[in-house]
């Protein structure tokens, strides 16, 4: 037998990834050859995780789930 680790289950830097959003706005890198979980849409581009994730810092500004939001801009107007 062997005790060799299996890597298949693992995301590994080198894969391919994908940028996901859900409803609420928040964003998510998801192996590329992995079906996206429910809740979740295909958004931005399909690449390393280094461009997946610049992807996401310049689109994601902020870090509040959208109900929340809305939520604080009712209170504030």
């Amino acid at each position: 037998m062997s005790t060799e680790k299996r890597l298949d289950d693992y995301t590994i830097d080198g894969d391919v990834h994908k940028v996901l959003i859900n409803d609420e706005g928040q964003y998510s890198i998801w192996p590329a050859g992995q079906k996206a979980p429910d809740g979740w849409k295909e958004i931005g581009p399909t690449g390393t995780k280094t461009e997946c994730s610049a992807y996401v810092d310049a689109n994601w500004l902020d870090m509040r789930p959208i109900s929340l939001q809305k939520a604080m801009a009712k209170h504030t107007h």
